[in-house]
């Protein structure tokens, strides 16, 4: 059974869950639920076309998948972003001092929505468009 849409609809969740973050001012944890909301809807255009994917980075995820789709470069690039905010978002030891809070702000944020929502509307018009 494939379960792509499943895959996709928690993408879409985290995605929601990530602009409270934002409205809350969780800044750190915006940048990493907008990470995860794009990795899920990656991995449900895989599951889509039947490619067999494991991790957690959305660059390495949509690499493979630019095997058979044409990605446009700022999807591309948005994956970039998010990747990088995949762990130090969440542990103190990802910097020598101070938590995760302290390195992340209202911009950094702004910017990680902006990349998730990019992936996922690509991810939604692949998927569409593979029927």
């Amino acid at each position: 059974m494939n379960r792509y849409k499943d895959w996709l609809e928690q993408g879409e969740r985290d995605r929601e869950k990530a602009a409270l973050d934002f409205m809350h001012g969780y800044y750190e944890w915006c940048c990493f639920t907008a990470q995860q909301a794009a990795e899920k809807a990656a991995k449900a255009l895989a599951m889509k076309i039947n490619f067999d994917v494991w991790g957690h980075s959305v660059t390495s995820i949509l690499k493979l998948l630019s095997e058979q789709l044409e990605l446009p470069p700022e999807v591309v690039e948005a994956a970039q972003l998010l990747d990088t905010y995949y762990i130090p978002t969440r542990y103190p030891n990802g910097f020598s001092i101070g938590k995760p809070a302290d390195y992340y702000n209202k911009r950094m944020a702004g910017e990680a929505l902006d990349a998730c929502e990019k992936i996922i509307k690509f991810c939604q018009g692949a998927i569409g468009r593979s029927g």
